[in-house]
């Protein structure tokens, strides 16, 4: 199991590797520290004394790659690469442009980003699960049918229209909780409770529909008919064997979307006022912050790959056969 886990773990070093080289191209390559020390500075009445000044305050006037006039290793240390990419690799963000330790801002955000992820996964994974068995168990009713027409519908609205119109009827017009904003402690509930039950309502057409389509493709197999001939009640057979069987490929949506739950949500964020990671890299892009852009860039990689690690880890725990691969 650990020999696994190690050989799973050493395939994300290079991938980790060639993202982090591709972003450092992107933001230091394509765009020059000069270009970018203008977009901040405004291109107009701009002096290149001004530019030159910007660059050393934030650490853009170094050598890209290789420092020739340092000596020993701060040749390759006093770059650019070295303290803007691979220190990333420690988990050192450093400063965004704008002076803020990204690392704090980071521990400090990630709690409302989870504070509104896990109830919304949590809650919603039983939810579609409880409702795709519920079609599969009357696969081929009114009720089957009526129930993949309502799924189909719900994934054709944009959550746009479940988060404006759920502010609208829920804070405005019956006024039952705040349309945004944050608070600490107990009180951060009254604020978490419309966007976690919009986000349930919005993955409820999608994720029933996908639900449904593993558990039929269960039922149609050789060992549920071999189940039933033994005499085994329909509802055993659907909660003890199909629907343990399809835990590999709901495992795989599941934990592959943990970073998403710690980077957060960027629309939902954004439009209930939430102070978490995702507001967070929408404000640094409008403000072209760069600095912090790559530094979630880099974040979310190591946490995709961490998710994908952890799929491989929970298809063991599903079916130790895998492992043997």
């Amino acid at each position: 199991m650990i020999a696994y886990i190690i050989r799973r773990a050493l395939y994300a070093i290079p991938i980790l590797i060639g993202v982090n080289l591709l972003t450092f191209m992107l933001f230091f390559v394509v765009n020059s520290p000069e270009e970018v020390a203008r977009l901040h500075l405004g291109d107009k009445y701009t002096t290149q004394e001004q530019v030159e000044a910007w660059k050393q305050e934030h650490g853009y006037d170094k050598p890209l790659l290789y420092n020739p006039e340092a000596g020993g290793l701060e040749q390759l240390t006093d770059t650019i690469f070295y303290t803007k990419s691979v220190r990333l690799f420690v988990f050192d963000f450093g400063n965004s442009d704008s002076g803020r330790n990204i690392g704090h801002d980071i521990r400090q955000r990630m709690w409302p980003s989870l504070a509104i992820a896990v109830p919304s996964l949590l809650l919603g994974l039983l939810l579609n699960a409880t409702l795709a068995l519920m079609l599969a168990f009357f696969r081929a009713t009114y009720l089957d049918v009526g129930g993949v027409v309502l799924c189909v519908v719900l994934m054709s609205i944009s959550s746009l229209f479940y988060i404006i119109g759920g502010q609208y009827l829920v804070g405005k017009l019956l006024q039952l909780v705040p349309i945004s904003g944050y608070d600490t402690g107990f009180e951060a509930v009254k604020f978490l409770i419309l966007p976690v039950v919009i986000g349930v309502i919005y993955g409820i057409g999608s994720g029933t529909r996908w639900y449904r389509t593993l558990f039929l493709e269960e039922i149609s197999k050789d060992y549920v008919r071999t189940a039933r001939a033994k005499g085994l009640s329909e509802q055993w057979v659907l909660f003890r064997h199909v629907l343990r069987n399809a835990l590999i490929p709901i495992l795989t949506g599941v934990v592959v979307i943990l970073p998403l739950l710690f980077m957060g949500s960027l629309i939902t964020e954004s439009f209930f006022g939430i102070p978490g990671l995702g507001s967070y890299t929408i404000d640094a892009i409008q403000r072209q912050d760069f600095s912090i852009v790559r530094a979630m860039v880099f974040l979310g990689t190591v946490l995709y790959i961490l998710g994908l690690l952890l799929t491989d880890i929970s298809y063991t725990l599903a079916d130790p056969r895998i492992r043997l691969r």
